[in-house]
């Protein structure tokens, strides 16, 4: 993916937030992570998106100038609620609230954005790109932070562990697809606070 690579150099230390994607940008990203969630990202053409916008391909390269600026942009709109989590968590005066916070606000985004976590937790390209997008390491960084602590002992790490892939996980399997959000919520806030001692 060269030219999302040499986008995410120039990416490097930047808040996700900090990059702005036009109204026009951000339909074609929202119809792209459509496709992507039922076809795969591989398995998605620009002709396919540019179909389910009912435009011309060419309209499509005049926003992205290639697949990989698509994905580049999925990534950096759909992490950029994450970064706004993690941030909120940062800011609290204590690190038991700011566990809280982000507990509540992952366990939120999860729920309320299923197709994105399948395609970023599921999706082979989408994963690959994510290893080698340095921002999104920085973000993992301070998430991870915020849930073990500045000096995590074994239990705080494997905790933190459990959370990050259970949370998206369960949103996604299909044994919980036919719960509303509302429901899958409320299961999945409970046991994060159960599992980080937030109600003790």
């Amino acid at each position: 993916m060269s030219s999302a690579d040499d986008s995410v150099g120039e990416a490097t230390g930047e808040p996700l937030t900090s990059r702005r994607y036009t109204a026009a940008q951000r339909r074609t990203a929202d119809t792209a992570l459509t496709l992507f969630s039922e076809r795969g990202v591989s398995g998605t053409s620009l002709q396919m998106i540019a179909d389910a916008l009912g435009v011309t391909k060419a309209a499509v390269y005049h926003q992205f100038r290639t697949k990989d600026e698509i994905v580049l942009a999925v990534a950096e709109i759909e992490l950029s609620w994450l970064e706004a989590a993690v941030a909120a968590a940062e800011a609290q005066d204590s690190d038991v609230r700011a566990r809280e916070v982000l507990l509540t606000d992952v366990v939120d985004l999860a729920v309320r954005r299923r197709n994105l976590v399948g395609v970023l937790q599921g999706d082979p390209v989408m994963i690959r790109f994510l290893a080698e997008y340095e921002p999104f390491a920085w973000l993992m960084e301070r998430l991870f932070a915020v849930l073990a602590g500045a000096e995590p002992d074994t239990d705080m790490r494997v905790q933190a562990a459990m959370m990050a892939a259970a949370i998206g996980g369960a949103a996604i399997h299909p044994v919980v697809a036919e719960l509303d959000d509302d429901t899958l919520r409320g299961h999945l806030l409970s046991l994060t606070r159960r599992l980080f001692r937030l109600d003790e």
